[in-house]
C-alpha cells in the first residue's frame, strides 16, 4: 500500500502517526531553537519547557515508528512503557498529557513551543477521533507498521 493509499482509507489513526512525525520534529527543533535563544536571558522555565519538548521528540519517535524498538538498544522497562501506547486512545490521552505540558510552557512567555503544543493537539485529536468512530490502530508500511517490524527478525 503507497502513502497516497493509506491516506486515501481514511484511517484517523494513519493521520494521527504522521502528524505524530511532524510533531516529533517540530518539539526537537523548537525546544533545541528555545533553548539557544534562552540560554542569553538565563529563562530557566523556558529552558526547562525546551528540554521537555526535547524528551517529548524522542518518546514520539519511539511510539509512532516500532522498527525503532527492535533495532535500537533500550532497557526492557522503556519498551514495556512504550508498548503500553498502542491503542488510539492511549496515544490520543499521551498526546493531551504531552501538549498540555507545552501548552503551560505559556503560562511564563509564549514561545515557538506554540506550534508543538498545536500539533501535538491536532495528533491526539485524530486518535481520540479514531477511537470514538471505532477505527482499529493502523501503523503506515512506511514508518514500520504492518509486519515490516517482523521481516527483519
Amino acid at each position: 500500500m503507497t502513502l497516497k493509499e493509506e491516506f486515501q482509507t481514511r484511517n484517523f489513526s494513519i493521520y494521527g502517526q504522521w502528524l505524530g512525525i511532524l510533531s516529533m520534529i517540530l518539539c526537537f527543533a523548537l525546544g533545541l531553537s528555545n533553548i539557544i535563544s534562552s540560554i542569553f536571558s538565563l529563562n530557566i522555565v523556558i529552558i526547562a519547557f525546551s528540554v521537555v519538548a526535547m524528551v517529548f521528540s524522542f518518546v514520539i519517535l519511539f511510539v509512532e515508528v516500532p522498527l525503532l524498538l527492535r533495532i535500537c538498544p533500550t532497557s526492557s522497562s522503556f519498551d514495556a512503557a512504550i508498548r503500553k501506547i498502542s491503542t488510539n486512545y492511549m496515544r490520543a490521552g499521551a498526546y493531551g498529557v504531552m501538549a498540555l505540558v507545552l501548552w503551560l510552557s505559556c503560562i511564563s512567555t509564549r514561545t515557538s513551543l506554540i506550534a508543538a503544543a498545536v500539533f501535538l493537539t491536532l495528533t491526539g485529536a485524530c486518535y481520540g477521533l479514531a477511537g470514538a468512530k471505532g477505527q482499529a490502530f493502523v501503523g503506515s508500511k512506511t514508518l514500520g507498521g504492518q509486519g515490516v517490524a517482523q521481516m527483519i527478525v
